[in-house]
């Protein structure tokens, strides 16, 4: 939860994982609590895309970032491209709810990279280290992109920090211990992936390996002090939750009574309830250029 990888949807890393049409509502909230950077990259994005006239969110889920894409770039056909139907649907609805033009395609990615079409701005966020292979995802996005098309890709960040070192439960440094366990599990995810290809997350140098010439990468971040509103806490606790079943027994048996009560809705020492619960992120967005004139 929260660690450098960007989980950017919040999504599983396998079909087997989740069922990815259940998980619109956390998705959504994901990223309404995170607008903030939504809106920082977006302004951002202005400076490093010129006029683009089409745009596609590989990965787009409820179609969060396609709809701020297409607020951002009024005149742009945006595509919002996931694999599962049900986001797409919420994609549609969010954005006549806010009235804003978006189309949507089903795509089984990356296996319908190809099917995408061409592009002046390809946007995706925490995707890509769902893919065994990342180096040929990016050389497929890549190539899908206009003479002087932009490539911006949400991966790495820091680790989130919502609560203190010592929270008066258990051992001091829960989150660190955390942190330990999701970076084991995050790598025998990647091992287990389908093509998986080993590789250096060096992202500016994957982007050159791809074709394209590296324009900027930069960190965005999400402070929201304590006391937390309620929204921001409903999310914490799920993704809680959702790591502590990722991690299983990763976490040791003292760990996982703490985070029980944390999760526990009418626990004075939950989430829900501490007032010394905080949201601290940062997350890299990568951004580089085909080369040529349009």
């Amino acid at each position: 939860m929260g660690h450098g990888h960007g989980h950017g949807h919040g999504h599983g890393h396998s079909d087997e994982d989740y069922d990815w049409s259940a998980l619109g509502e956390h998705l959504e909230r994901n990223a309404e609590v995170h607008r903030d950077f939504l809106d920082q990259v977006m302004d951002w994005l202005r400076g490093q895309a010129d006029e683009p006239a089409r745009i596609i969110d590989v990965g787009s889920g409820p179609g969060v970032a396609a709809c701020a894409l297409a607020e951002t770039f009024g005149e742009a056909e945006v595509v919002a491209a996931d694999r599962s139907p049900e986001l797409l649907e919420l994609a549609r609805k969010r954005a006549a709810r806010l009235g804003v033009q978006i189309t949507t395609q089903e795509a089984d990615l990356p296996e319908a990279f190809g099917e995408l079409g061409a592009a002046d701005l390809i946007w995706t966020s925490g995707v890509l280290h769902h893919i065994g292979d990342q180096q040929a995802a990016l050389n497929r996005l890549g190539a899908l992109l206009r003479p002087g098309g932009v490539l911006a890709v949400v991966e790495g960040g820091l680790p989130m920090r919502f609560l203190p070192r010592d929270i008066g439960l258990g051992r001091p440094g829960l989150q660190a211990r955390l942190d330990t366990a999701q970076e084991d599990w995050f790598t025998a995810m990647r091992a287990g992936l389908p093509g998986s290809v080993p590789t250096v997350e060096d992202w500016p140098a994957m982007l050159a390996r791809a074709g394209l010439m590296p324009s900027a990468s930069r960190t965005f971040l999400v402070d929201l002090p304590a006391p937390l509103d309620t929204e921001p806490r409903l999310l914490l606790r799920d993704m809680l939750v959702r790591q502590r079943e990722m991690l299983g027994d990763r976490i040791d048996a003292e760990d996982h009574a703490v985070i029980d009560r944390l999760v526990h809705d009418d626990d004075r020492e939950s989430l829900l309830w501490r007032p010394d619960v905080y949201m601290l992120n940062a997350r890299t967005v990568h951004s580089a250029r085909r080369l040529g004139d349009r």
